[in-house]
């Protein structure tokens, strides 16, 4: 399903994107230095009009040094102020026109502010990565940044020669001059602005699973001294592709690519077709698998099946939270019921202040949010039994595959495999703070009905 455009701006960050257009390409050019942290960059943005003539849009872009603009080949006026690039071309855009933006820039690239601390471009020791989600993409290339605005995006990124670009997409060339090394990427997939990943350090990189199997194309970028416990920690990741395709459809990208930081991050991150796992994520017994898993089921929910606006992020976090629980119930761990029970206990003792379909921007990534959205998911499989509850599941990561959703039409969808109605239930998790009961479990899947949840060599017998 075609990703459909929101017409008003996001109501947590109004000052985020314009709703006023589309982007449907952009083309960035890149140079980056690590020592001094210099980025240079031109964009080139394809683009169309919506409903009415646009005699003024805005791009976001943090405060760079900008060079030259034009709108459709001409000079327009322009203002930079407040992370806003505001245009007025020379001649108004009809309704529904394309257009091309080019905008060069040049500067020290920095996170932006934000409720969380700063985000998106972040200088490492040696070296640099993306972290965008919410508001961070402005922080590295001029965007329309709000998450249903989707596009391909084809990056060249420049940098000297010991250095790996790890970019989500496919690699295209990697072409060496002198001192430095020019690698291109293309995610021909449409992607929301904050999910344009960029990684920039010394890596070596590995292949996962078995390339000759066929399946997903998955590497790894990794520091050459953690590399044996990384080839621990990740040794299961191609096993959970495999039951993720199960389970939610086929991979909905050309690769999956992980890399990890040699540094701590607080939390993994995840972008289009890449993750990004800090040096603490790896110990050698597989530790944070979990977020193994939750950082690949992303690429469905979230990546693929996008939000609208960031008042739907429990469909991002919820679903992917309910991954791990699937994981650990179909690779012989704990059932998700048990991982249910425990979340809703810890949930029981916390304020009852969280509305999970419209958290408000201050609790949007509070961890209450991504353990009732867990069980929320959880409730559905118990009102509707395995059976109808995993071509739910499949279903809407294949029906809404590059598209754009929302909690209401989450609804619906569910609504299409309930034999009974399911408003109440769905109002008890979704639109009130109260914490509902512990939903009852569903009776286990029967191994005579082909209708059941998937029983391939993974699941938990």
């Amino acid at each position: 399903m075609s990703g459909q455009q929101t017409a008003a701006s996001d109501p947590y960050f109004p000052a985020n994107g314009d709703p006023r257009y589309r982007v449907h390409r952009y083309e960035l050019a890149l140079e980056y230095r690590p020592g001094p942290n210099r980025l240079a960059g031109t964009a080139r943005l394809s683009a169309i009009a919506g409903r009415a003539p646009l005699t003024e849009f805005h791009l976001n872009l943090a405060e760079f040094k900008i060079g030259r603009v034009t709108v459709n080949g001409r000079a327009p006026h322009y203002t930079h102020r407040g992370g806003k690039l505001r245009l007025r071309p020379a001649k108004p855009l009809p309704a529904g026109a394309a257009f091309t933006v080019e905008v060069h820039w040049a500067g020290n690239p920095k996170p932006v502010n934000s409720p969380w601390g700063g985000l998106g471009w972040e200088e490492l020791t040696d070296g640099a990565l993306v972290a965008s989600q919410p508001v961070g993409a402005p922080s590295w290339y001029p965007c329309n940044d709000r998450p249903a605005d989707k596009a391909s995006y084809h990056i060249s990124v420049n940098t000297p020669s010991p250095y790996t670009v790890v970019a989500g997409g496919r690699l295209l060339t990697r072409t060496t001059r002198a001192s430095t090394t020019t690698w291109v990427y293309e995610q021909s997939a449409p992607t929301s602005s904050y999910l344009v990943g960029l990684s920039i350090g010394m890596y070596q990189t590995v292949l996962l699973g078995d390339p000759g199997l066929g399946g997903v194309p998955q590497s790894a970028h990794v520091p050459a001294h953690l590399l044996p416990r990384f080839s621990r920690d990740f040794a299961r990741q191609p096993a959970m592709m495999q039951l993720f395709e199960e389970l939610f459809g086929p991979y909905p990208f050309g690769e999956y690519t992980v890399v990890v930081a040699d540094e701590e991050l607080d939390v993994p991150v995840e972008a289009q077709g890449l993750s990004t796992f800090g040096a603490n994520h790896v110990d050698g017994v597989r530790g944070s698998e979990r977020l193994v898993a939750h950082e690949l089921a992303h690429q469905w929910f979230g990546n693929s099946v996008t939000i609208a606006d960031w008042r739907h992020i429990w469909l991002n976090e919820g679903f992917a939270k309910y991954a791990e629980w699937l994981w650990s119930e179909r690779s012989g761990g704990r059932p998700a019921h048990e991982l249910a029970a425990a979340a809703h206990r810890v949930l029981s003792t916390q304020p009852q202040d969280l509305k999970l379909a419209d958290p408000g921007r201050k609790l949007m990534f509070d961890d209450r949010l991504y353990q009732r959205g867990g069980l929320a998911v959880h409730a559905v499989r118990c009102a509707l039994g395995d059976g109808p509850f995993f071509r739910m599941l499949r279903d809407w990561a294949v029906v809404y595959r590059h598209g754009v959703v929302t909690t209401a039409a989450f609804a619906a969808h569910v609504a299409r495999y309930a034999t009974d109605p399911l408003d109440d239930l769905l109002t008890a998790w979704l639109h009130t703070p109260a914490l509902p009961p512990m939903p009852a479990p569903a009776s286990p899947p029967d191994a005579a009905n082909p209708d059941t949840a998937p029983r391939g060599r993974l699941w938990r017998r």
